[in-house]
């Protein structure tokens, strides 16, 4: 009679489905039976791979392999793979699982199953990896190429808000030269750089005007890039103004040591691997083109700057070359089309001195203003990485910092500033034509900060010696001279 009661049965269907269930997902077996499934089923259907390299052929890094590995890191059933990996995220405390070796992951798209495998690449030295598209036959007309771009669309979605920059260096990689990446951490920026409102404004207005001009550039038959020459004396701020400008602007570093370069064709390739929104650094360029220490010539650096190879790679690149002054090189280099922006890194006046002050110190006013102001008049000056440093160090007392800056400015900045005194504030010339300025001609930025790099901070300490009574009234952590 019981066994003939509906609800009865129904009570009993609904215990043995939940016992069932329970089994399985508390055993495992549910796994075991799905992997079953799925080998039982690919029997019956013809798949087809297509594998997508970290590297292309010319050590590249190949950026949809970059936007899959995001669009897979996001999927949820990257949870249900086997050798998932738990790592920190960007955010403090954050926790985020990442993709494995050998891992497989499953996909849904468009009512067709895809896997993706990450393997290691056959051939490669270096760690490379692949990642493999499995789909079947019966539906890569259908789904594959708007499958490629919802990948590419959820990717951008993804990683726009938290895109980290990135600093690449050309390292030795027989048989042929490649990049290789850090994050770029650098704290500089527009903001925190010591210079006049002024100037810092018509700074971002042409970096604003760089970045909104493709279509001006592309209707002028011109490679969307620009080109800048910073020159000064070391220490003045010019490695920040790079890292600032990157930060700005939202791009990666390309910091490219001509010490490492063989010959011409290998400066080539490393042009040909760069990446679109990026900047490319030379510094030192006037030490290069005296020592001659590499087999690279001046040939390949021009065609670097602007030759045919150059209109072939990634448009939306910076390139950025330094040197302490341009004196002895050869105009040719410097010429319009060259080099688009000239800009001056000077050694430090009193009005910069006030800048540097209001930022390191929270001082704008100060007793001891009126006597720094006479020794600069008097053709004094130091970079503003030296004074900068002495500043930190004396950070908590502001009189004692600037006393101690009037200790260095006379006894290591005599006639450092020679020949700057009155001189006006300028920003930079553009091509052939300037912007502002005296007849000289000679475009200055007022004292960028530099004591954020670590080349610089090889060269803080030449001028710590302090000499006389004053010594005990100055910076007292150090005295060790740097030949820089």
């Amino acid at each position: 009679m019981i066994l003939s009661n509906p609800f009865f049965l129904l009570v009993l269907a609904v215990c043995i489905f939940v016992a069932v269930r329970v089994l399985l997902y508390k055993t495992g077996l549910v796994y075991i039976v799905k992997k079953w499934w799925r080998a039982v089923e690919d029997c019956f259907h013809v798949y087809q791979s297509f594998k997508v390299p970290e590297f292309n052929e010319s050590m590249q890094e190949n950026q949809l392999y970059c936007k899959v590995t995001v669009y897979l890191n996001s999927l949820t059933s990257i949870e249900d793979s086997d050798f998932t990996n738990l790592v920190t995220g960007k955010k403090p405390n954050e926790i985020v699982l990442q993709l494995d070796p050998n891992q497989t992951i499953e996909d849904d798209f468009l009512g067709a199953k895809l896997t993706w495998q990450s393997e290691a690449s056959k051939g490669c030295s270096n760690n490379c990896r692949n990642l493999v598209l499995k789909v079947r036959k019966a539906d890569k007309r259908r789904i594959l190429r708007p499958y490629l771009q919802h990948i590419h669309v959820v990717a951008d979605e993804l990683d726009q808000p938290k895109r980290d920059l990135r600093l690449y260096m050309n390292v030795d990689d027989f048989p042929n030269a490649r990049w290789r990446a850090v994050p770029f951490t650098h704290p500089s920026t527009l903001e925190t750089i010591a210079m006049e409102a002024d100037l810092k404004s018509k700074i971002k207005s042409d970096l604003d005007s760089f970045l909104k001009a493709k279509q001006y550039y592309n209707r002028l038959g011109r490679v969307w890039k620009r080109s800048f020459l910073l020159y000064g004396p070391s220490g003045t701020g010019k490695s920040s103004f790079v890292a600032a400008m990157a930060n700005f602007l939202g791009y990666d570093v390309y910091d490219l040591d001509l010490s490492r370069v063989k010959d011409d064709s290998e400066l080539k390739m490393l042009l040909l691997q760069t990446t679109s929104k990026s900047v490319i650094l030379i510094e030192d360029l006037d030490r290069f083109f005296a020592e001659k220490s590499t087999a690279v010539s001046f040939s390949g650096i021009s065609n670097f700057m602007d030759g045919l190879l150059n209109s072939c790679c990634a448009e939306e690149r910076v390139m950025v070359f330094t040197m302490n002054s341009k004196d002895q090189v050869d105009p040719n280099f410097l010429r319009p089309g060259r080099i688009d922006v000239h800009i001056h890194f000077p050694l430090c006046d009193f009005t910069a001195f006030r800048n540097l002050a209001t930022s390191y110190l929270g001082v704008k006013e100060h007793k001891l203003f009126p006597q720094v102001e006479e020794i600069f008049q008097s053709g004094s000056s130091l970079s503003p990485a030296e004074i900068g440093e002495l500043m930190i160090a004396n950070r908590n007392s502001p009189s004692r910092a600037i006393k101690s800056v009037i200790t260095a400015l006379q006894t290591d900045g005599d006639g450092r500033g020679a020949g700057k005194i009155g001189r006006p504030p300028r920003w930079f010339e553009t091509g052939s034509r300037k912007s502002g300025g005296d007849e000289s001609g000679e475009p200055v930025v007022l004292c960028g900060e530099g004591v954020n790099t670590v080349r610089d901070f090889r060269k803080l300490y030449g001028f710590l010696r302090m000499r006389g009574s004053k010594n005990s009234q100055s910076f007292d952590a150090g005295s060790e001279r740097s030949a820089g």
